[in-house]
């Protein structure tokens, strides 16, 4: 293991064997990080296919632009970011749904306390995916993988108060679909 910037590089020598170009410690690379990689291409695609299409694309990426990586970051963060833009192109080439300018808009924040919350995550998961795809995206980055607002217009190539209405509408139209029942 290394040290570097403060962060624990616990697989540098499976990447370092990469670089060199094992495809055994490819492989090992691969298993390694594949699931959680694909549960975060498919939250923001959700769709099967798509998602193992993101995932292969950005461990193609990965293993060709692995030179870059200085190790300022955990290998797994570096990862997720291309797996994040790979997805995000997916739902780009789409072009079913855009955002909105909500500039002029001004949506506040609801406070919900736990009380209140009577779903199962499972509930919430299958009205996830119900929700259309602007919605979902910023959802999944701003909730589950831990992007702000800003970080999130940056990827999307939106404003980032774009991506705060976006944020507060999804959650309003996610209560909605929860409340109605259709799941």
């Amino acid at each position: 293991m290394s040290l570097e910037a403060g962060t624990v590089h616990i697989h540098a020598e499976i990447i370092e064997r990469c670089r060199q170009g094992d495809r055994d410690a490819h492989y090992q690379l691969y298993k390694l990080y594949s699931r959680s990689m694909y549960n975060v291409g498919y939250r923001i695609v959700n769709n099967d296919a798509e998602a193992e299409d993101v995932l292969q694309e950005a461990f193609i990426s990965a293993f060709k632009s692995l030179h870059y990586y200085r190790g300022d970051a955990t290998f797994g963060s570096w990862l997720k970011r291309i797996v994040v833009n790979k997805a995000i192109n997916v739902l780009k080439t789409r072009r079913t749904e855009r955002f909105p300018d909500d500039e002029k808009f001004d949506v506040g924040e609801e406070v919900v306390s736990e009380e209140e919350f009577q779903f199962s995550v499972e509930q919430v998961r299958k009205a996830m995916e119900i929700l259309p795809d602007g919605y979902r995206s910023v959802l999944s980055l701003y909730l589950l993988e831990g992007y702000d607002h800003g970080e999130i217009a940056e990827i999307l190539g939106i404003s980032e108060s774009t991506s705060k209405s976006q944020f507060n509408r999804s959650k309003k139209k996610l209560r909605e679909i929860l409340e109605e029942g259709k799941l």
